[in-house]
This record gives structure tokens, sequence and C-alpha cells, in this order.
């Protein structure tokens, strides 16, 4: 959510900056500049009339000491009192109005992120390895698994519908290797805490870190409770510290949880072709980091570089791109996406996305650190997805396959696999 003040403060440079994004946001600023103006005039009569009412009031004490009849002062009284209790439920509505047209606000992008309307103005800013080179043509991972025993979708869907998948046999022994080398890479090596979060949250958490109100039509809601289960584990790890100050000897705060994800992926493309690129429930290892502001494009690059570590470790192709102005996400203000290579598919596929939210979701939050002034502060918030399962499986096997059919292990997670080699 944005500062109130910079926008009341500086409207011309929030339109500018929101522009870059695409479409005009204009009439939303001058839309919450209306209610806020009116918010304050509210409130600057409701403290005119609150001090009014205290001096009448003694002036009713001194008449009633001196005995003189008070039916009429009393009375201007009453009608303040009225006039008051109008006021506090037209500055409380006026006060949700306010908020919930600054909860529809993108945040603005940071003044050094490319400009361009969508992912085709994304600028590479470095890759790593080559591409493997096979002398057969490359199956892809459903030929694979199809060989193999890794993966049954036909199950998934007569149990859950389409979007879902079983893993079987070594399929779910590589997953679960995976998730194990996962966390103990950025727990045992980057220093983050694991943390093991419940699946179920309240909505409160998913408008904290922006799901609710612009997304809710991605996410899974179970109505009976007033309950979502999780899109990602950047909601509940990231609002673990929600209406909270910390200490600032506390920060960074660096955390790795890994959980299912569940996401509805409403009209999304791809969904429903067979294969695991897009899938409504899939496994995902996030980081989250809460910093102090002065630090926290430095720790975007080191969390964007703990993710990309992964990827180095099992040997893997990739490319990081930055995001433009016009692809970033809601809530970011400057953004890397991971991108790893699938010979199978002849295409990079997105397996994390970095992303500094700055305040944004810290004012969402009320999460706050005490600085060394003595002074509160809105803490920012980093995450990015360290990584997703689907896409690094996809990769790991058309990368790794050979010509046999048969798909090599990369050293690094063959203690975790238990094998060095799948058929």
């Amino acid at each position: 959510m944005l500062d109130i003040r910079l926008i009341r403060d500086n409207p011309d440079f929030v339109k500018t900056r929101l522009a870059t994004r695409g479409g005009d946001s204009s009439a939303r600023v001058d839309e919450i500049l209306e209610c806020d103006r009116d918010r304050r005039s509210v409130e600057t009569r409701l403290q005119h009339l609150q001090a009014e009412r205290k001096r009448v009031s003694k002036e009713i004490g001194g008449s009633k000491a001196r005995g003189e009849d008070t039916s009429d002062i009393e009375s201007q009284v009453r009608g303040i009192g009225d006039e008051i209790s109008g006021l506090h439920e037209k500055a409380a509505a006026l006060e949700i109005r306010q908020r919930d047209l600054l909860l529809e606000l993108p945040n603005l992008p940071h003044t050094g992120a490319p400009i361009g309307h969508d992912a085709s103005a994304n600028p590479v800013v470095r890759t790593w390895g080559e591409r493997p080179e096979f002398s057969f043509t490359p199956k892809s991972h459903v030929e694979l698994s199809e060989k193999l025993g890794l993966l049954d979708f036909e199950r998934a869907t007569k149990i859950s519908g389409s979007g879902f998948v079983v893993f079987t046999g070594a399929g779910a022994r590589l997953e679960r290797a995976l998730i194990n080398f996962l966390l103990d890479v950025q727990t045992r090596e980057h220093g983050y805490m694991e943390i093991n979060p419940p699946l179920l949250l309240r909505p409160e958490p998913l408008v904290g870190t922006t799901q609710l109100p612009k997304f809710e039509d991605q996410l899974y809601r179970c109505e009976r409770d007033d309950s979502y289960l999780l899109p990602t584990a950047e909601v509940p790890v990231t609002n673990l510290h929600r209406e909270e100050i910390l200490p600032l000897k506390e920060l960074p705060k660096k955390y790795a949880a890994y959980t299912p994800c569940f996401r509805r992926e409403a009209g999304s493309a791809g969904l429903g072709t067979r294969g695991l690129i897009r899938m409504h429930q899939f496994d995902k290892v996030e980081l989250v980091k809460i910093v102090e502001p002065a630090s926290s494009f430095e720790e975007l690059e080191a969390l964007t570089g703990d993710a990309e570590k992964i990827l180095q470790l099992l040997g893997l192709h990739y490319q990081v791109i930055e995001l433009c102005t016009g692809d970033i996400g809601f809530g970011s203000t400057k953004t890397y996406d991971i991108e790893v290579w699938a010979p199978g598919q002849n295409a990079f596929l997105e397996v994390s996305s970095c992303s500094n939210f700055g305040d944004f979701q810290a004012r969402r939050m009320n999460l706050r650190f005490k600085g060394e002034d003595g002074k509160n502060q809105f803490c920012h918030t980093i995450n990015g997805s360290g990584t997703a399962l689907p896409r690094l499986f996809v990769a790991l096997l058309e990368t790794y396959q050979q010509a046999d059919g048969t798909v090599l292990i990369p050293f690094a997670l063959q203690s975790y696999f238990g094998s060095a080699k799948i058929g």
C-alpha cells in the first residue's frame, strides 16, 4: 500500500510512475485524493466541535454554580454531541473507503526499472552455463516420466480433476530429494531459518501480501471457515511479524519454507495441457527477507543469488531477466525472474521470481522496526522462490536424459536421492 502522504505531496510523481505500468491510474489517484480531503475535512470539523463541546460544558458548570438556568446551553451541547456522533460515523466510513482505494492501487516501479509494456521488454541481466547438446532428439518430461513411471496424470485427474499430478516411485523420491536439498542449501549454507507454516490462512495475511483483494479469483477459498489455502509460503512467512515493531538489531530476518501451493489459475493459458508446466497444486521452497530500507536492494541481489545457487549446484543452464514496468507484479517495485532451460520444451521456464516490495506490504501488515533514532519505521520485504519444484523437476529430467531413456542425477543431489541414475 502506498503512503497517502506521498500521494498527497507528490501526486504527479505517483501518476507518472504508475503510468509506466500501462493504463491510466490518474483517475484513481484523484479519487484517493478527493477521499483524503473529505476525510481530513471531517476530522478537522470533529476536532473543532469537540473543543466547542468541552468549552460549553465548562460554561454549564459555571452557570450551575451561580444558580443560573442551563437548559438552553445543555440543549446546545446535546446538539453538538449529535453532530459529533454523525461525523464519527462519516469519518470511519471515509477511512474505510480510503483504505479500500489504496489497496487497489499498485506499487510504484523502481525509478531504475526498465520501461516497457510487456514481457518482450524484459532485458536479460545474465546467463549461467551452456545449453546441453544431445546426439538424439531430446524427449519431454512427460515422455520420460511415462517410460520411467515417475508421474501419473490420469489417476490424479480421476482423484482431483485436471491440473493435478501423482508423483510415483522414483518420481516421488526425486521430488522429496529436491525439497530436502533446497531447504538444506538455503538453511545450512545461506543462513535462512526454516519455517513450517500452516496451509490454511485467514484473509488478513493475504491482504498483507497483496493477494487480496486483487487476486481473489486465483485463490482456493474455504467459505465455511472464511479461510484460504495458501497460494505461496510468502503469505504466512512474511506475515509472521505483522503488527509488530522489530528491534533494528534483529534485521535482516531470513526465512525459508517448504509448502505445497494451491492456485486456481483462473483463465491461465496452458492449464490442462499435459505435463508439469502449470498446475493447481505444486511444491515450492520460498525465501523471505524482512529488512531495513537502507539495505533492501542489496538484500534483493543476495536473495536472487541464493536462488541461482540451486541451479548452479544442479548444473542447469539458466538466465536472469529483470521485469519491465509493464510486466512487474502488482506489489513489487523491482523483480528478477530466473528462467531455467528445458531441452524437451526447447524453452526457458520460470522457476523463481525474486521481488523487492519496499514498504508496500509492510504498510498493509503494519510491520515496523525501531530505528537508531528511536522512531518506528516500516520494514521492507523481499521474497523469491528458492525454487518452485515442478519446472525444476522438468528441467532436471530433460537436461540429464540419456539416449537409452534413463536420467542421470546431478552429483549434488545423489546423496538425497540415493542413486546416480533413474532407470
